[in-house]
């Protein structure tokens, strides 16, 4: 049986990935997984406490986990926490079985998606838009190592079509 690529989509968080790869997924009889998912399931605690308990160093090394553990796999959609593909051993790691795109939005539709979301710990600031326009500073380098997709004003079927349009699966 042809070994089936998988597709990995990354991007800054409320862009899409978790809602667009469930449907990639459906399309095209993959399995998704969701590595933030995947970590709360290995690890039996959820995100926020995590972080609060372990610090991000130790969900860092949840994330390589993930990134080991799923690569060797085929015919999966991966959506990707925020930094997961920022670190080059883990974006390697995908990269070997997967085509990756980074999924991206404009900082003001990223604010409307995320706004009010307890489960985002890197958003408990008080002023969560100056913090999102800081990290998509920080991590615009390592985000445009990926072919953007953009989701601003698409819905996420639209965003999707475009995905298999690219890979040529449709």
């Amino acid at each position: 049986m042809m070994k089936r690529v998988n597709i990995v989509l990354t991007g800054f968080m409320g862009t899409g990935k978790s809602t667009v790869g469930k449907l990639l997924a459906a399309h095209l009889a993959y399995a998704f997984v969701d590595t933030d998912d995947w970590i709360v399931a290995q690890d039996g605690r959820s995100i926020p406490t995590i972080f609060r308990e372990e610090g991000e160093a130790y969900f860092r090394q949840l994330e390589r986990a993930a990134a080991e553990a799923l690569a060797p796999r085929d015919g999966l959609v991966i959506a990707t926490g925020g930094r997961l593909m920022l670190d080059e051993e883990n974006a390697n790691l995908l990269m070997t079985n997967g085509r990756v795109f980074c999924l991206v939005a404009e900082p003001e539709e990223i604010v409307a998606r995320v706004s009010g979301d307890e489960e985002r710990p890197l958003l408990n600031v008080p002023d969560p838009a100056a913090r999102i326009q800081t990290l998509l500073e920080e991590r615009r380098a390592g985000y445009g190592r990926f072919p953007p997709i953009s989701t601003t004003g698409q819905s996420a079927a639209q965003v999707a079509q475009n995905i298999l349009q690219e890979m040529q699966l449709v």
